[in-house]
């Protein structure tokens, strides 16, 4: 069968190694670790990928001293991990991948203490980063020699136990970077000064890897272009960088961003509001100066993009990690012709970089799937075919109807409304969000293919389901948003958020949104009604905006309310309102808030689960399972992860 994606799906060489197709897996952290060393979940997640067609999947970062400890889960290239690494490397070359394992030391860049107290962080140069707030110590010319050591001795023991490769972590303004960038490094020995003296660690690095495995091991460097700070490397110093280094290399993987700056860290898993593929431009430069291979990386999240980045001669191999923690067979559908079958990554960030922030194992919001391989990964049959009712079409339900069908069940989903998609339809309306409703666009198809009926504009009640006779019902019926209970309610004019992002009321042009869910919600209707010209005040409950959905996404989206003059009032408690005046509470003071001269109250806080048809069925014979907000208001990751455990178990 010929492919509709032929660039993509070309095999690549390098120093001999040949990989099957141009699709990557780049470096990430995923918490599915113990001890520091590989686990049997992390061989199942990787051997997943592997699976599902994957031509290189690099492993996450894994430490070469005992300094690089930068989070308390982080994987170590010890003695003790060999064993771990030669599982993993045999599970990955079962299915005909490649395996390259990533060499790291952080600096300054310490994330998180190890026990209770923050262990020390070296650097070049004493100079501090502005996200962790850490002050390095510098490092002595010992101790870079014991660095340099440990990535050699690293590798020898990554290399033994099977790895096809070695990549150095020289990206997102971690200690190589630092050693590069001139504003960081501000040494006067033979490791500063000049760009041939900042390039001697990295130089040193590369010898000591070089030394300690066979002349078949690729040894590549990722590295960010821009990394978008103001004090961080320029896309002109790295390619300076990159070339100067060419010929020490087989391949250079590029990206952007760095670790040092709330802005700057948005880049290293850039979330929807950014463009596809925006690295490429990049690379391309990249690879008109070099004869090593150029890797690149940054929302390439369709195969179809990859495509146009490998046939434009931009890069060599796509990075595009993300789309495969989503799905996993991303590679296999997209070479057999199954493009509409691909579940197409929306960049919302929540279960794959959000679940490490928060030190849990990565998963993703539409495939509750991932890093649960072991549980999870092969779905069994149904013992009894069961007649099942699914209530409700967000993404929850939606869930359950495709992993029900897919078991052999014989399931339909009703839905109330004219569609699909819950509060989904309210995320994707939103300014920069449309791609949220790519998680209705994929469950769909997962229920078609399952063979799950739907149908809309059906309204369920117990009369309904006695009628039915299914042997169980799934109520997925989400929630409706929690009124405002507040003095003088009739004296202004009062609105909720669904009615402003439905464009059911009309807004005046002075707005102030009372936000006490701290979610997406208060932000997106503040970012809709400054870009409509209101002038807009966002008052949080909580200590910032944004501050329960996943920091680089909320970071970038409170950049683009600064630009559009959004007002953000912090630890603010809406207490009433009077005419035009609205009253808030400090949280934490108590004192009184005051905002006069305001057209509209826009009223943002949170939900009240629907419980009419649990109600109905109080005392109702058969099976009944309760999931998503209908339980009790949350995201739409606890609704597609409750779908998944429900329909399982069935």
């Amino acid at each position: 069968m010929t492919s509709k994606l032929p660039h993509l799906f070309s095999p690549i060489r390098i120093r001999g190694l040949e990989i099957r197709n141009r699709i990557l897996s780049t470096g990430h952290d995923t918490t599915l670790i113990s001890g520091g060393v590989p686990n049997d979940a992390l061989v199942a997640y990787h051997e997943a990928r592997a699976k599902g067609g994957a031509g290189l999947i690099v492993v996450q970062a894994a430490g070469v001293h005992e300094s690089a400890k930068y989070t308390s889960h982080v994987l170590m290239a010890s003695e003790a991990s060999v064993p771990g690494y030669r599982r993993l490397a045999e599970a990955i070359h079962r299915h005909g991948c490649k395996v390259f394992g990533q060499l790291f030391h952080p600096g300054r860049e310490i994330m998180e203490s190890q026990d209770g107290t923050m262990p020390v962080a070296y650097a070049p140069s004493a100079v501090p980063n502005d996200r962790f707030h850490v002050m390095p110590r510098p490092m002595t010319k010992a101790m870079i020699d014991e660095v340099v050591r440990g990535y050699g001795d690293s590798a020898a023991r990554l290399r033994g136990a099977g790895l096809d490769g070695l990549e150095i972590v020289a990206s997102h303004g971690y200690l190589p970077a630092q050693f590069l960038n001139p504003r960081v490094n501000l040494r006067t020995d033979e490791y500063g000064g000049s760009l041939e003296n900042r390039l001697r660690f990295l130089k040193e690095v590369i010898a000591a890897i070089r030394a300690q495995v066979d002349d078949a091991t690729v040894v590549g460097l990722r590295i960010s272009g821009d990394e978008k700070d103001p004090d961080g490397l320029q896309e002109s110093e790295t390619l300076q960088a990159i070339v100067a280094l060419d010929g020490l290399l087989d391949y250079v993987n590029v990206i952007a961003g760095s670790s040092a700056s709330l802005g700057a860290a948005v880049h290293i898993v850039p979330p929807m509001a950014i463009a596809n593929a925006y690295v490429a431009p990049f690379a391309a430069a990249v690879k008109a100066k070099v004869k090593a291979a150029v890797f690149v990386a940054g929302r390439i999240n369709q195969p179809q993009d990859g495509e146009k980045v490998i046939a434009s001669g931009q890069a060599d191999m796509v990075g595009m990690t993300r789309a495969m923690i989503c799905d996993p067979e991303m590679p296999e559908k997209a070479q057999s012709g199954r493009l509409d079958d691909v579940r197409a990554c929306i960049a919302c960030n929540q279960a794959c970089i959000g679940h490490f922030h928060m030190g849990y194992p990565i998963s993703c919001i539409q495939h509750p799937e991932t890093g649960r391989e072991l549980t999870y990964g092969t779905l069994t049959k149904a013992t009894t075919r069961k007649k099942v009712m699914v209530v409700g079409g967000g993404p929850g339900g939606m869930k359950a109807a495709a992993i029900a069908a897919e078991r052999g069940h014989d399931v339909t989903l009703y839905e109330a409304s004219e569609r699909l998609g819950g509060q989904t339809v309210l995320a994707q309306a939103l300014p920069g969000r449309a791609e949220f409703g790519g998680i209705v666009t994929n469950l769909s198809r997962e229920m078609e293919l399952a063979g799950a009926r739907v149908v809309l504009r059906q309204r369920v009640t117990r009369e309904f389901i006695e009628r039915e006779k299914p042997d169980a019902v799934i109520i997925a019926t989400g929630a409706k948003p929690r009124a405002a209970e507040i003095e003088g309610l009739e004296t202004g004019h009062v609105v909720n958020a669904w009615q402003v992002i439905r464009n059911e009321v009309n807004v005046g042009p002075s707005v102030v949104i009372a936000d006490w869910r701290c979610d997406w919600i208060g932000l997106g209707v503040a970012e809709m009604l400054a870009r409509q010209g209101c002038r807009v005040r966002l008052c949080v409950d909580g200590y910032m905006a944004g501050q329960r959905i996943h920091q680089y996404v909320r970071d970038h989206w409170v950049g683009q309310l600064h630009k559009l003059g959004v007002e953000i009032v912090p630890y603010a408690r809406i207490y009433g309102v009077d005419g035009n005046t609205v009253y808030f509470q400090h949280a934490t003071s108590g004192e009184p808030i005051v905002f006069e001269e305001v057209d509209t109250l826009v009223a943002s806080l949170g939900h009240h689960r629907a419980t009419e048809l649990e109600d109905e069925l109080a005392g109702w014979a058969g099976e009944v399972h309760l999931i998503g907000d209908c339980v009790t208001p949350r995201t739409a990751e606890e609704a597609v992860l409750e779908g998944l455990k429900v329909a399982a178990a069935l």
